[in-house]
């Protein structure tokens, strides 16, 4: 098929595995005859490749398909920088879980022979954006696959907010922050902190409180297209962060707003023709596959 022509390959910094799967991944493409085009950071992981080098944003611009090889963590990265370009995008698992990145390096090149020939399934998912305002002014703006994250930073203090949802009150919580989490998100930070797990098709956002100092405050799961204020309370004496994804973060103030709600556009996953969202699960969250033998 002439879907996929031009491949650009991220890899995840500092990875002797990876390194390998990137080798194995360029002499596979070039001797199917496809133009491979390597992130420039990752290009350094190669010396002497002799292959185009371009930026994430590049990639977007240039690539028919991007393969991620890492863990989750690159693919979120990859996705923040890749979603406006509405590139399909392939993760090769060299990481822990790969709830995302879910091709097994075992099997790369049947797997990636499969998806090459059209056989594959793909799925979209949205982001978040985060807007931080101080004083009625842009502080800082980010973008979340998996959450975005009000937390205390290094201070073991609790943080006192408002929420609202599409205009209306919730509540004024003291806790250590709030995760806002996609569904892509629920199986991350969220599920640790006591969060739904929801399917990846759902259009909708889960609110889960980090340790409240009320024990009736409970997970919400809300509509995906909500808007949903945080304003920090001016009784705070510490200066919290907000995260995206955990790899980007901004300080916060008292008086602070965060305003968070779904990106416009979404990032499209390919997978594999038998990827089933349930399996994934039994195996990386460790579900039994059978009742237990009295």
């Amino acid at each position: 098929m002439d879907q996929f022509r031009n491949i650009g390959i991220v890899g995840r910094m500092g990875s002797v595995k990876v390194v390998e799967s990137l080798r194995q991944l360029k002499q596979y493409l070039i001797a199917h005859d496809y133009h491979v085009i390597l992130e420039e950071d990752t290009a350094t992981m190669i010396p002497g490749h002799g292959l185009q080098v371009a930026s994430k944003k590049l990639l977007g611009e240039i690539c028919d398909l991007v393969i991620v090889v890492g863990g989750d963590g690159s693919l979120l990265g990859a996705a923040r920088e890749l979603a406006k370009s509405k590139i399909p995008i392939l993760g090769v698992n060299r990481g822990r879980l790969g709830f995302l990145t879910d091709i097994s390096p075992s099997d790369l090149e049947e797997r990636l022979a499969e998806v090459l020939e059209g056989n594959y399934m793909e799925e979209s998912r949205f982001l978040l954006d985060g807007h931080v305002e101080r004083n009625g002014q842009p502080l800082g703006f980010g973008s979340a696959l998996n959450d975005v994250v009000l937390h205390p930073g290094k201070s073991t203090r609790m943080i006192g907010f408002d929420l609202y949802i599409d205009g209306h009150f919730v509540y004024s919580q003291r806790s250590d922050g709030l995760i806002v989490s996609t569904p892509t998100g629920s199986t991350a930070y969220s599920l640790s902190a006591g969060g739904p797990i929801m399917h990846p098709k759902l259009d909708a956002i889960a609110l889960v409180p980090m340790f409240p100092h009320t024990l009736s405050s409970r997970p919400i799961v809300v509509d995906g297209k909500s808007e949903i204020k945080l304003v920090i309370a001016d009784t705070n004496e510490t200066y919290p962060q907000i995260s995206f994804d955990g790899q980007m973060n901004i300080a916060c103030a008292p008086g602070d707003i965060i305003r968070i709600s779904k990106k416009p556009f979404k990032i499209r996953l390919i997978h594999p023709t038998d990827h089933n969202f349930y399996a994934t699960c039994r195996d990386k969250l460790g579900w039994a596959s059978e009742i237990a033998a009295s």
